[in-house]
């Protein structure tokens, strides 16, 4: 396992490395719709940001864009999920040239199956938000690595990397 994936469960009991990936069904951009049933036989990574069009969500985004090429050459599609609704996420995906589904989880069941539907702070104020994490599923839907809390910042990298190493 890549040294920067953790294999513990979230505070709330989300999914761990080895776990089966908690089954979803979500509308997503272009008309469509992911759901990990879908997605049997594909690896793929699945990744949770908090809004569309924010500085940070927006450069991880980007990011995930500018790898698609490289993830397509190893078998690996990539699927974004937010609260938003679809409409935003059409404006997103079209603004950023985005090359993948994003998918919207507006009543955040999917987001509280996979544990990232936390309490925040921020400036001493309580809220409840969704954390930036990052699923890697392999073929019969179980995670093999598992990023909480994450920095943008060579996250697709590292995401990357452990996708070379399954």
């Amino acid at each position: 396992m890549p040294p920067s994936a953790s294999t513990n469960k979230s505070a709330d009991g989300g999914p761990k490395v080895g776990d089966k990936a908690p089954a979803f069904k979500l509308p997503a951009t272009d008309g469509g719709e992911v759901s990990l049933a879908g997605m049997k036989g594909k690896v793929f990574v699945l990744y949770f940001y908090p809004k569309d069009d924010t500085p940070g969500c927006t450069a991880e985004a980007c990011g995930f864009r500018d790898a698609v090429p490289q993830f397509g050459k190893l078998g690996v599609t990539v699927i974004g999920i937010s609260k938003d609704s679809l409409a935003q996420h059409e404006k997103f995906k079209q603004k950023y040239d985005l090359t993948f589904p994003l998918a919207s989880d507006e009543d955040g069941t999917v987001c509280e199956a996979y544990g990232v539907w936390v309490e925040k702070s921020m400036y001493g104020r309580k809220y409840m938000g969704i954390d930036r994490s990052t699923f890697l599923i392999d073929a019969k839907g179980v995670i093999r690595a598992v990023w909480r809390k994450v920095s943008v910042t060579g996250h697709v990298d590292a995401v990357k990397k452990a996708i070379q190493e399954l």
